[in-house]
């Protein structure tokens, strides 16, 4: 049996497929994907579905995202959670560059705040690490919009296991969450997942559909689970990642509302032992 729900940060509940903003935005994430309007019904369909955790960032965009979340689902509805991420400026679509010094936290912070049309962000998520600013003055920036009520939960993205214990250790503010690539063919991160069931954080796993590569993988083992199922390989990728882990909280995304659709009936997909063999066995084949 398989939990629908995570408490993120311990008190806040959510369901654990959730919807990513990403592919809102045009290639690279630069400037739209589709029509306004078209963007603004997919947002509101997922909601209407039952997913209470929206995933954002303000480079997406750059802006836009945030812009398309506020203007579909504002006012937010009671239980719904809203995650954006900050400290990256993208200045192109193929160009960004890592912004980690606090005054620059506290300034996109505060762009996503009047964007996303909130007083306070659920889950505001550090999207790169900073080398070039100790861990411990980024974390410290996130800690002061905390305690001003700007932030009620803070998150890391793109981040080494050991990165991660450090950020812990410091306890210089609270990690609820991470957000690494993990997918069904690609078990990288591992090491940082073990890290978040151990500590009971959230991890929302990007690219949970291998970014496409599914589409085209003559992975054998994954079309027979598929075919078991009545379902697509997109649904037994999400479903995998719902049975890996009960901290594992996909969010996928899409402008299409007949793949949102698809993307959302992967909850109803019960993957037995046989079935997660087979599944378990990919990344090593892939």
């Amino acid at each position: 049996m398989i939990s629908e729900t995570f408490r993120l940060g311990g008190d806040l509940p959510v369901r654990r497929l959730g919807f990513g903003t990403a592919q809102l935005t045009g290639p690279g994430y630069w400037g739209p994907r589709g029509t306004r309007a078209d963007a603004v019904a997919v947002l509101r369909r997922a909601v209407e579905r039952g997913v209470t955790l929206i995933d954002t960032a303000d480079n997406y965009g750059p802006g836009l995202a945030e812009e398309l979340v506020a203007e579909a689902l504002h006012p937010y509805a009671s239980g719904l959670v809203v995650a954006t991420k900050g400290g990256v400026v993208r200045t192109s679509d193929s160009a960004w560059h890592v912004a980690g010094r606090p005054e620059q936290l506290r300034a996109m912070c505060e762009a996503s705040l009047r964007r996303l049309r909130t007083e306070t962000i659920d889950l505001y998520q550090l999207h790169r690490l900073d080398p070039e600013v100790p861990l411990e003055e980024q974390l410290g920036a996130l800690a002061e919009l905390r305690r001003e009520g700007k932030i009620r939960y803070v998150g890391l993205d793109t981040v080494s296991a050991g990165q991660l214990e450090r950020a812990l250790a410091l306890d210089v503010v609270p990690v609820a969450s991470v957000q690494n690539r993990f997918n069904l063919l690609d078990r990288s991160s591992e090491a940082v997942l073990r890290v978040c069931e151990a500590h009971g954080l959230a991890f929302l796993p990007w690219f949970p559909l291998a970014n496409g590569s599914l589409t085209g993988s003559p992975a054998a083992g994954l079309d027979a689970v598929a075919a078991r199922h009545g379902a697509t390989r997109g649904q037994i990728a999400l479903a995998w990642l719902l049975h890996r882990s009960p901290v594992l909280l996909p969010t996928p995304g899409t402008g299409s509302l007949a793949h949102l659709d698809e993307n959302l009936d992967a909850a109803s997909v019960r993957l037995d032992a046989d079935d997660l063999a087979r599944l378990d066995g990919l990344a090593a084949a892939s």
